[in-house]
């Protein structure tokens, strides 16, 4: 790489964690290319001549910022090992992120999103790496139990994914009612549980059932 790469490189990185910084402290409505190359220690002028607009640094910032979250986690996926783990995951997951202010960050991007068509791509962009690590581990852990065959793990995880980002948003305006919300899915966790612990003849049972429900 060449020095004129690299510092490239690095000054698009400024700009982009000043954008995360910015849209996390401050809100997508103060997002400008001031504030952003204020957190960034640039002059405002490097946002237009790397990213063409505010709003594409938005979206570079939304996918970047997602990047970097779920490379966080990838290690904690690949260690899960049933559905009522992955759900607890999730809840760890849910709470770092929002000790760290991304819970609002995510929720400032949704909202922005809705008339933002170019935010609104890259935020289910983001949203989609973490549909990819949901549906790895929903493959991997689904595909010993009676539950294997009636299950689409693709629809499966964006459901997974869809309830937790609700929850994030409700968390805002009821933050008991999300509480409640997330207990309720560990206990669906739990009833998961159970049934993997079923003996073969129980899960050829449980099986032949849901195949017979699936005829109907």
């Amino acid at each position: 790489m060449s020095p004129e790469t690299a510092k490239s490189l690095e000054t698009k990185t400024k700009l982009l964690e000043g954008a995360l910084r910015t849209l996390t402290d401050q809100g997508i409505a103060k997002v400008s290319a001031r504030t952003v190359a204020a957190a960034a220690g640039v002059n405002q002028a490097l946002v237009f001549y790397h990213f063409g607009s505010v709003d594409e640094l938005l979206a570079a910032t939304c996918r970047y910022g997602a990047e970097q979250s779920v490379a966080r986690y990838r290690t904690r996926f690949d260690e899960v090992r049933s559905l009522s783990e992955l759900l607890e995951v999730g809840r760890e997951i849910h709470e770092q992120e929002r000790g760290l202010g991304h819970v609002a960050r995510l929720g400032q991007l949704l909202a922005g999103a809705q008339t933002r068509e170019s935010l609104g791509a890259a935020t289910a962009a983001g949203l989609e790496l973490w549909i990819v690590e949901i549906e790895k581990v929903l493959r991997r852990v689904l595909a010993g139990t009676p539950f294997g065959e009636f299950t689409d793990p693709a629809g499966l995880a964006r459901a997974v994914a869809a309830s937790f980002v609700g929850i994030e948003l409700y968390e805002g305006v009821d933050a008991a009612g999300a509480t409640a919300a997330l207990d309720a899915l560990e206990q669906l966790g739990v009833l998961v549980a159970a049934l993997e612990d079923l003996g073969p003849v129980a899960q050829r049972a449980v099986r032949h059932r849901l195949r017979k429900t699936g005829r109907r």
